[in-house]
């Protein structure tokens, strides 16, 4: 009789007792020498056998439905069928007498009644067994959830801590995320420009060791995870995690993202600056920047109107120009010494007392959240009884702890003093203390970045820098020259 040699182990498969491929091969190779069995053909595949459809499998038996009195050697019945179509499919043959024998170095089997009936009772505690394992697997991760553990691999600026199996703070890429979310939320940056700070700031892929793609920088945007939160089927979940940004920051990014669309292309070209940033006084349209050669063979960069699909007049301005008149609107918000020292202690003066007041707003919140989650525990209630239907129950549950989140960031705030205004306050005294640094820097980013923090709407037009400065910093730039703020 001849025999076909069948060997197969899935990449899923938990089951430790079952021996590599490789192992099987050897053994049943080593079993047939020693029981003279004549092996004409072998069939391996790491494939699952829960569901029917493997190829090689089915190769075999179609083979095995055309010829007949044939033999199957595998190292367990398991290793055939762990669903009840694969299995009945190899008794029918039998029963046909396509299948003569099968052979198995663990397993007993004669093509008698008495042993189809164990070779039945085999493949129903296989598919017991994988049923079984498919159905503990499924509750770890119902139970996970209830937790408020996120199942599976976490999100960048995240680790999975494989020890206790919780997600924590990645201690380094996590201030680069929030970094990210903050730049993101002024509406000023597109998703290229994050892509090139997370370079710039080490934040890459850790497969490839490369930049980000653009879609994940958009999909990280859009990931709850980030203020405490997660979604599993359509359903919100609390995360007994870590968060690295807060929710209103959060939904300062999704209000951007809405406004911005999808994704550009990033196309490859020089990096100026200022580019993107200005658009023309006269037509609107972006400020581009280029860099010449001149005879001399010095190089030099300007900024001009793209001039696109209009006529406009503007010209051209040096960047050696354009930069001068960015240090001047910089240095023109400066917060001297003497000023810095005063404003810092009136901070702190208003700080100590909201401190003292903010036990009232505590315990209004803290009424406000308990209530919050009595309604959470009737509404789970409600959806249990089926007086609500899942998609009610979604919905709902959705915004309750959403609304839960931000009464928690209130506390938050409340503990720290009720600064919700001060905070603000503190970093506009030391933005404006810290301008006359980014005025001297040569460094033209950081120029940048802090002209995005003062000001909007920026403009160039008549070869002059305009910019639209926001209400703290136009205070401080409309002072005498005179004036003790200057020094």
């Amino acid at each position: 009789m001849k025999y076909f040699l069948y060997a197969r182990k899935s990449t899923d498969e938990d089951d430790r007792q079952v021996l590599s491929i490789e192992a099987q091969i050897t053994e049943l190779r080593e079993y047939a020498i020693k029981e003279n069995l004549e092996v004409v053909a072998e069939f391996i595949e790491s494939k699952p056998a829960k569901v029917p459809g493997r190829p090689v499998f089915n190769e075999m038996i179609s083979k095995i439905e055309k010829g007949s009195d044939m033999g199957i050697l595998a190292w367990n019945p398991d290793r055939l069928a762990r669903n009840s179509i694969d299995g009945g499919k190899i008794i029918y043959l039998i029963d046909e007498f396509k299948i003569s024998a099968l052979k198995f170095p663990t397993f007993w089997f004669e093509p008698t009644p008495q042993g189809k009936f164990m070779l039945n009772i085999a493949f129903g505690q296989s598919k017991y067994y994988i049923d079984n394992l498919s159905e503990n697997i499924k509750r770890g991760i119902r139970q996970k959830l209830r937790n408020g553990e996120l199942p599976g691999l976490a999100p960048i600026g995240y680790l999975n801590e494989l020890r206790h199996h919780t997600i924590v703070k990645d201690p380094e890429r996590s201030q680069i995320v929030a970094r990210l979310f903050e730049v993101y939320s002024n509406g000023d940056s597109t998703l290229e420009d994050l892509q090139k700070l997370s370079l710039s700031l080490g934040l890459v892929s850790r497969r490839t060791d490369k930049a980000i793609s653009l879609s994940r920088i958009q999909g990280m945007l859009k990931n709850p995870f980030y203020y405490g939160v997660f979604k599993r089927n359509g359903e919100l979940y609390q995360g007994t995690h870590e968060p690295i940004i807060s929710k209103s920051l959060f939904d300062k990014v999704q209000e951007v993202l809405s406004k911005k669309g999808k994704p550009r292309v990033v196309k490859s070209s020089l990096h100026f600056a200022f580019s993107k940033l200005f658009v023309c006084g006269e037509c609107g349209r972006a400020i581009t920047a280029e860099k010449k050669t001149k005879l001399s063979g010095l190089a030099y960069t300007y900024y001009r109107c793209t001039k696109k699909n209009v006529v406009c007049s503007q010209k051209y301005v040096e960047e050696r120009e354009f930069v001068p008149q960015v240090n001047d609107l910089i240095k023109s918000v400066f917060l001297c010494d003497k000023w810095f020292e005063l404003f810092m202690k009136r901070w702190e003066e208003d700080y100590k007392k909201l401190a003292s007041s903010s036990s009232e707003t505590k315990r209004h919140l803290k009424t406000v959240l308990q209530d919050v989650e009595e309604r959470l525990m009737r509404l789970l209630d409600a959806y249990l009884d089926k007086t609500v239907d899942n998609e009610e129950y979604l919905l709902a549950k959705e915004k309750l702890l959403n609304k839960k989140i931000e009464i928690k960031e209130q506390l938050s705030l409340a503990d720290k003093g009720g600064n919700n205004w001060l905070e603000p306050f503190r970093q506009w005294i030391i933005s404006a203390h810290q301008a006359h640094g980014f005025a001297v820097t040569e460094n033209l980013e950081e120029k940048r970045s802090f002209l995005q923090k003062i000001g909007s709407n920026y403009k160039l037009e008549g070869r002059k820098v305009a910019v639209e400065l926001k209400e703290g910093f136009k205070i401080l730039a409309e002072k005498p020259e005179n004036s003790v703020w200057s020094g």
